[in-house]
C-alpha cells in the first residue's frame, strides 16, 4: 500500500476552503492533515472535498481557535484523540488507516512572545503540552504509526533563517527544542522530512509581517512528518511546497509532502 500524505496548517478551512481544493486538486494526496481549521467539525465545508475525492474525514474542532483534521481519499477510522495540557483545545486527533498505521494530527501551541513560562502563561502551556506528548510517547510505545502536524518549533540550525537572531525567540528556543527533542526520543521517532533531505535550510512558515516574505526568505521549518521506526524506512520523496505560501490569501504555512510505500 502507497500514499502520499501531507500536513498544513490552514489558518481556517472555511476561509482557504479554495487552497484546499486548489491542493487536493493540483498535487492530489492521499491524505491531507490541516491545523488550525477554527471550525467546528460540522462547519467544515466537505462538499467540494469530497467532490475531489476525499470521502473519509476524522476531525476535532471547536469555534474560531485550533482544530484539527484529517481528510482521506482511503478509508480511515477515527482512533480518538488527546487533550495534552488539559487546555481543553481542538489540537490532536488520530485516525487508523485499514493496514493498521494510525495517523497521529497534532497543532502544538504557539506558546506566545516571551520565552518565560513566569512571565507568560502560554509559554507554560506550551511546555506542558510537550511534556505530556513525551508521557504518552512513554506509555503508549506507539508502532506503525505517523506523527505529523503544527509542532511550533524549528529544532535545527538550519531549520530557521538564522540560529543566532532566533535562539531567544519563541519555535527555536534551547528549552523548546529540549521539550521537542523529548518527545521524538520517547516515542524513538524519525524525522521522515530530514532523514529524506539531511542537509540544507527547510522552511515551512513564514511571518505575515514580512510584505516580501519570498525575498527575505526569513522562515522557520515549525511543521513536521514523522514515523516510528517500523515504518520510516518505507517513507520518501518529502518535499515543502513553498509555492502555497504566495497563493492568493494564504496560510503563513506551506504543506509537508511525504509517501509510504507500506
Amino acid at each position: 500500500m502507497a500514499f502520499t500524505l501531507a500536513t498544513w496548517n490552514i489558518n481556517s478551512v472555511r476561509l482557504r476552503e479554495g487552497l484546499v481544493a486548489r491542493l487536493m486538486a493540483e498535487e492530489a494526496p492521499d491524505i491531507l492533515c490541516l491545523q488550525e481549521c477554527k471550525s467546528p467539525v460540522d462547519k467544515i465545508p466537505l462538499e467540494q472535498f469530497q467532490a475531489l475525492g476525499y470521502r473519509y474525514m476524522v476531525a476535532r474542532g471547536q469555534k474560531g481557535y485550533n482544530g484539527v483534521a484529517i481528510l482521506s481519499k482511503l478509508p480511515i477510522m477515527d482512533a480518538g484523540d488527546r487533550d495534552f495540557a488539559s487546555m481543553g483545545h481542538a489540537r490532536h486527533v488520530a485516525a487508523r488507516l485499514e493496514n493498521g498505521v494510525t495517523i497521529h494530527n497534532c497543532y502544538v501551541p504557539a506558546g506566545g512572545d516571551i520565552p518565560d513560562r513566569d512571565q507568560n502563561e502560554k509559554f507554560g502551556q506550551k511546555l506542558d503540552f510537550l511534556t505530556e506528548m513525551r508521557d504518552w510517547c512513554r506509555w503508549e510505545k506507539p508502532d506503525r504509526a505517523i506523527l505529523v502536524g503544527d509542532l511550533n518549533i524549528a529544532p535545527r540550525e538550519d531549520d530557521v533563517w538564522s540560529h543566532k537572531a532566533l535562539l531567544k525567540i519563541v519555535s527555536h528556543t534551547p528549552i523548546e527544542v529540549d521539550h521537542l527533542t523529548a518527545v521524538m526520543e520517547a516515542g524513538s521517532w524519525v524525522d521522515v522530512t530530514r532523514a529524506d533531505i539531511p542537509e540544507g535550510p527547510l522552511y515551512s512558515w513564514w511571518s505575515y509581517r514580512a510584505a516580501e516574505w519570498g525575498a527575505a526568505d526569513k522562515g522557520r521549518r515549525l511543521d513536521h512528518i514523522w514515523a516510528t521506526p517500523d515504518i520510516a524506512s518505507a517513507a520518501h520523496s518529502s518535499r515543502i511546497l513553498r509555492a502555497a505560501r504566495g497563493w492568493q490569501q494564504p496560510s503563513d504555512h506551506a504543506p509537508v509532502f511525504a509517501t509510504f510505500d507500506l
